[in-house]
């Protein structure tokens, strides 16, 4: 089992930045895949970001290529979502995840947080 522990979220004016962390428990991080997705408001979860397990690969959405940064220390069992230029369409929960194999559809993972709640205003 791994358990997961996402922190960050917060309300931010658009165009504004936020780290979001997600700080991993239980079998050893580097093993596994990890990943960011988001669920808005009436809409399903839906792929951000995914980095292999030595970090040195990574997978973005379209919608979120070129202003977010997925990112890992293995040496803290932690991964980021550094995400810059938010706008209000990124408003969501994000939730992090791990998982055995690299993908970008949710059934991938085995593991998931809780979620952290983003909110940008325009």
């Amino acid at each position: 089992q791994v358990q997961l522990v996402e922190s960050g979220g917060s309300l931010v004016q658009a165009g504004g930045s936020l780290r979001l962390s997600c700080v991993a428990s239980g079998r050893p991080f580097s093993g596994y895949y990890m990943g960011w997705f988001r669920q808005a408001p009436g809409k399903e979860r839906e792929f951000v970001a995914t980095i292999t397990k030595n970090g040195e690969t990574t997978y973005y959405a379209t919608s979120v290529k070129g202003r977010f940064t997925i990112s890992r220390d293995n040496a803290k069992n932690t991964v980021y979502l550094q995400m810059n230029s938010l706008k209000p369409e990124d408003t969501a929960v994000y939730y992090c995840a791990a998982g055995p194999i690299i993908g970008t559809v949710d059934k991938t993972f085995l593991y998931w947080g809780q979620g952290t709640q983003v909110s940008v205003s325009s």
